[in-house]
Parts: structure tokens; C-alpha cells; sequence
């Protein structure tokens, strides 16, 4: 099964902190890489036309952002940056390749 999946965070996607998964704003799953692989593109296609900035990390990961979306973090008394975050999981494993 393939999962893509956005999340919002103070971090970026790669990382996969525990608890990542609380931080999803939405998943679609797909049983064709091909049908995951559409969903994805058409994903970051639409976060390059939101976000400023991006990066991008082997197949799996993508990462967008604007430089003036932070939050302020009480424990670390900080601004953080928010992260929009784009994961391709396969089997729950994230996808390295095509």
C-alpha cells in the first residue's frame, strides 16, 4: 500500500520524530505506485505555488515552507518555523525510489 501523506510541523518530514503521525493533516493511500506518484506530483506542484521555499529529500520527503510562518514554542521559548511536509510511504516505509 502506498501512503501520501501531508503534514504541518516544527520540523521537517525527514526527520520522522516520534509522534510524526500526530501532525498529519491528511493521507491518501493507493494500491498503484503510479497512482501514489500523480497524487504527489500534483501535491507539490500545488506547495510550489504556496511556499517560497522547498527541499526536497530522495523520493519520500518533500518540504516547503515561507520564511514568516513560525509559531512560538512555550517550552523552548522560541519562534519555530512551520514546515509544510510531503511523505511517500510504502508498506510504512518511505519510498526511496520510483
Amino acid at each position: 500500500m502506498h501512503d501520501i501523506i501531508y503534514i504541518r510541523a516544527n520540523f521537517e518530514p525527514w526527520w520522522m520524530f516520534e509522534g510524526w503521525q500526530d501532525q498529519i493533516i491528511s493521507q491518501q493511500q493507493f494500491t498503484l505506485a503510479e497512482n501514489a506518484r500523480n497524487c504527489l506530483e500534483e501535491l507539490k506542484k500545488e506547495f510550489s505555488q504556496r511556499f517560497a521555499e522547498n527541499e526536497q529529500r530522495e523520493v519520500a520527503f518533500s518540504c516547503y515552507w515561507n520564511e514568516e510562518e513560525v509559531e512560538y514554542c512555550e517550552s523552548c521559548e522560541e519562534d519555530l518555523q512551520i514546515f509544510h511536509g510531503l511523505i511517500w510511504l510504502f508498506n510504512g516505509n518511505p519510498q526511496t525510489s520510483f
